[in-house]
């Protein structure tokens, strides 16, 4: 949405940010809108850029009128580090463009990334695809925070798409998509608080050898978006104290997989499917869906590591419970991305 003053100045913007973008973009400042236009801008992007019919944007609409916080951020206290337009001059500079027609044509929409093995298979043989940038899904706006794991997975499923299963997220960041690895028979008889703890104590004993990040094997500070800053009296959850200080998806193009996944890292931490039994895989076609995992991190990390960062490291059962249950998590630094399978 372009902001007072300078009509002319800003179609010259939106017209130069076009051409290599190749998608809509607004807003010049850092400045949050109100949250009223933030969801006016977000679906203005999802049917000019994402195509959604005007029966699935009404789908998405009616999920956000029962979400009062949702949006990018409370925009009293929330201070982007920077504007959608500097990331669009920094991404023009660097001789970026986040168009790509071959994963177009593979995935059937805009800024998708086929998932597969590279070792075994080519980006044609993918049978998913998973959004490059967090929702919604465009290069250089803000990810959407405040929303609970059900109102994503809904989201997910009336833009014609699905919530991601862990094992999808892991492989969209570690470059390779690898088969599932869920050790349900761990899960079997016991709650979910226990099932998660013994699952992901198999996995992340495997995963502890192998570390990658989207970017390389070692940590590095500065790759990502994770040298913001977090309000001096934010108690962690407060939509009054907390604002929602991330980056424009895409502001740093070297946090990308080698399969075209962007910002696993930092920005805002994303809410993912993990199944304990196989009918509640996603991947498999399953809307009963399983418990809630946060996956990456989010924008102060450069600052503050609270636990392992790698792409395939698995959380506990933070704030857990079922993806479809209506108080599932939500807060300031809490986003997510879709998966989509392919026919």
């Amino acid at each position: 949405m372009l902001r007072r003053g300078g009509l002319l100045r800003g179609i010259l913007v939106l017209g130069m940010a076009a051409m290599w973008t190749g998608g809509w973009c607004r807003e010049t400042s850092a400045h949050a809108e109100t949250v009223a236009e933030q969801r006016e801008a977000i679906y203005k992007e999802l049917a000019d850029i994402h195509k959604l019919s005007p029966e699935q944007l009404s789908k998405v609409k009616g999920i956000f009128d029962r979400a009062p916080w949702m949006g990018q951020g409370n925009p009293a206290v929330t201070k982007h580090p920077l504007s959608r337009t500097e990331c669009q001059d920094k991404a023009k500079k660097a001789g970026v463009n986040f168009d790509n027609p071959a994963f177009e044509k593979i995935c059937g929409g805009k800024y998708m990334a086929p998932l597969y093995d590279p070792a075994k298979e080519k980006p044609e043989q993918a049978k998913a695809c998973i959004d490059q940038f967090e929702f919604p899904n465009v290069p250089c706006d803000y990810p959407v925070v405040w929303v609970k794991a059900k109102e994503a997975a809904e989201i997910c499923e009336a833009m014609g798409k699905r919530m991601c299963d862990t094992h999808e997220w892991e492989g969209g960041c570690a470059g390779a998509l690898l088969p599932a690895d869920y050790r349900f028979e761990l899960a079997k008889g016991v709650d979910a608080n226990t099932a998660v703890k013994r699952m992901r104590a198999a996995h992340n004993s495997a995963d502890d050898k192998n570390k990658v990040w989207a970017y390389g094997k070692q940590f590095q500070k500065g790759v990502c978006g994770q040298n913001s800053t977090k309000a001096a009296d934010c108690n962690g959850g407060d939509w009054k104290r907390c604002g929602s200080n991330t980056y424009p998806a895409g502001s740093f193009p070297d946090c990308k997989s080698s399969l075209g996944v962007y910002d696993q890292h930092g920005n805002a931490a994303e809410h993912m499917n993990l199944p304990l039994e196989e009918s509640q895989m996603s991947s498999k076609g399953s809307t009963k869906l399983g418990v809630t995992e946060m996956k990456g991190s989010w924008f102060i990390w450069d600052k503050y590591q609270a636990h392992p960062d790698q792409c395939r490291w698995r959380a506990p059962y933070w704030h857990g419970t079922r993806v479809n249950d209506d108080h599932s998590h939500h807060n300031y630094h809490l986003g997510f991305r879709c998966c989509k399978t392919l026919n």
